[in-house]
């Protein structure tokens, strides 16, 4: 054998125990050891060995009583037995292979014929089947005796005691309901004596069996054999009717055979549970799977919603941000047409001044037109510094770069932004107080996109004839606020909520696309600040942006 095979040894002699030990671990087993039948029920229900040695003569229970335990448990069925005694008698013997042990060897016989037949029984156990799950418990059957007094009682509880059983007596019927209440017990034993009540105790217990689903065993013990008494006996609920008195052997034996079924019974309903157990444990497990994956599935549409939610989302957020670069190219080209126009209208007027002043006979006239194309050059010039200082704004703007983070001059920034914004804002008065810190390390999103999507907002929800709107920064313990204010009609509590969400407009259908806030709100966010609506001082929309400044 590949493992050294484990030996349970029960023998109560120390020296008899201390040689057997030494004998099996030279033939390379291992042995544990106990000194009565009792301990070694234990020990069977918590480790099962490979064979199990027991000398007949044990303190208490006998060593046949302990095999017979052995059998009647589905376990330890096919556990390998071999018995030792130092008895000479052969009923020793017979009684020692009856209660099951597979061989029998006196110790008189020597160690060789003892090693020999453990490696001979260990041969033989090689291929036995093993069984998973929990092993049902190891244990004497509980036996119950009631009834009158009898001469053959005390007999009869010697008898079962020595057969394995652990026998008690019940002096009352109230006792016998209560043993089947609390399923205390295997079996009991009714003594029925001739008479009327004959069987009443048996039928009593038989309906309170029925009633309980209980699974013991009922045994009516007669003084007599006769036919209708048994017939009389299965009728009233027994499991068996057995005369006591004439064949004691007879009696064990059939007594022993309800026992075996009850027991047999009760394993197989565990066996029904744990297969029971283990198919509800099966199915959750299936389940589980099943729920598992279509979980993972739906996780997956989920993930593939959610991207092409977020793709969506940045083109309508790109299709945004196009539309206000579209309306402020559009403003930006209308304020450069404007002094461009009348550049080159006064082009053409300097070209003549300055062709008359050539061509003039005398001082006083040649005067008169170079000073009209020099006051026409002044108009020039003041043009193309209205269109260089618009150059120099979208130059800035556009360094703003949405994503890059770098510390920037947020005054001038937003003057860029109200700059470029000039064409929409038209006659609506806009008033600048900027505190004394004007750096703020940002991205310029912050002020491209949130501080342009505010202020236009204002300008198309004031009165154009006398909006005014006021911008003003200021900076306290470490955060850098944005304060934007108009004198329109102002958001009412109930919408100021809902101003952040996408698509949500208060504009006309087509006038708007419902993302500026929400753009601006994102923005905010990935800041780490805030934005609120708050009700400005001349009555109308005051949004404050709150950005914590980085040391």
């Amino acid at each position: 054998m590949s493992d050294a095979a484990s030996i349970l040894l029960v023998e109560d002699s120390d020296t008899q125990a201390l040689q057997l030990r030494r004998m099996f671990e030279r033939a390379g087993m291992t042995v544990e050891r106990t000194r009565d039948a009792e301990t070694a029920l234990g020990m069977l229900n918590v480790r099962r060995p490979d064979l199990l040695v027991v000398d007949y003569r044990l303190p208490g229970m006998n060593g046949d009583e302990l095999v017979r335990i052995v059998r009647q448990t589905t376990a330890t069925r096919t556990l390998p037995v071999l018995m030792l005694t130092g008895d000479d008698a052969s009923d020793i013997e017979r009684q020692g292979l009856d209660s099951g042990a597979n061989a029998y060897v006196p110790k008189r016989g020597g160690g060789e014929l003892i090693v020999s037949r453990v490696r001979a029984l260990l041969r033989q156990a090689r291929s036995r089947p093993v069984e998973d799950g929990p092993a049902p418990a190891l244990r004497r059957a509980r036996l119950f005796l009631l009834g009158g007094v009898s001469a053959d009682r005390d007999t009869l509880f010697a008898r079962l005691t020595a057969d394995g059983y652990d026998v008690g007596d019940i002096g009352t019927r109230v006792a016998a309901l209560a043993a089947i209440d609390t399923d205390g017990a295997d079996g009991i034993l009714i003594v029925e004596h001739d008479g009327a009540t004959r069987f009443q105790t048996t039928r009593l217990l038989d309906a309170r069996r029925t009633a309980r689903a209980s699974g013991i065993a009922l045994v009516a013990l007669t003084d007599d054999a006769d036919p209708a008494t048994v017939l009389a006996g299965l009728a009233a609920g027994a499991d068996d009717v057995v005369p006591q008195g004439r064949d004691g052997d007879m009696l064990l034996v059939r007594i022993r055979a309800i026992v075996r079924r009850k027991l047999a019974r009760d394993e197989e309903a565990a066996a029904l549970e744990r297969d029971r157990t283990q198919a509800v444990a099966l199915a959750q497990a299936r389940a589980e799977a099943e729920s598992a994956e279509r979980l993972a599935h739906a996780n997956a549409e989920l993930a593939g919603a959610n991207a092409l939610l977020r793709e969506t989302q940045a083109q309508l957020v790109q299709s945004a941000k196009m539309a206000s670069l579209g309306e402020l190219v559009a403003g930006i080209a209308h304020e450069i047409n404007n002094p461009l126009a009348f550049i080159l209208a006064h082009q053409s007027t300097v070209e003549r001044a300055v062709g008359a002043a050539r061509g003039a006979t005398d001082d006083a006239t040649r005067e008169t037109h170079l000073t009209k194309a020099s006051d026409r050059l002044d108009s020039i010039r003041s043009g193309l510094t209205r269109i260089q200082e618009l150059v120099v704004k979208l130059r800035r703007f556009s360094r703003l770069d949405d994503g890059e983070v770098s510390r920037i001059d947020v005054p001038e920034a937003i003057d860029s932004v109200l700059t470029l914004l000039a064409p929409r804002l038209g006659t609506v008065g806009v008033t600048r107080d900027y505190g004394p810190v004007r750096l703020l390390e940002c991205s310029g999103a912050l002020v491209n996109q949130v501080v342009m999507n505010i202020v236009a907002n204002a300008a198309d929800a004031v009165d154009p004839a006398g909006g005014h709107i006021t911008v003003s920064t200021a900076s306290d313990g470490g955060r850098f606020t944005i304060r934007i204010a108009d004198n329109g009609p102002g958001i009412p509590p109930d919408r100021r909520e809902r101003v952040f969400e996408p698509f949500f407009t208060t504009k006309d259908v087509g006038a708007g696309t419902g993302l500026g806030l929400a753009i601006a709100y994102g923005v905010v966010r990935s800041h780490g600040g805030t934005i609120a609506i708050e009700t400005a001082a001349q009555g109308g929309a005051a949004f404050v942006i709150t950005i914590p400044e980085r040391p």
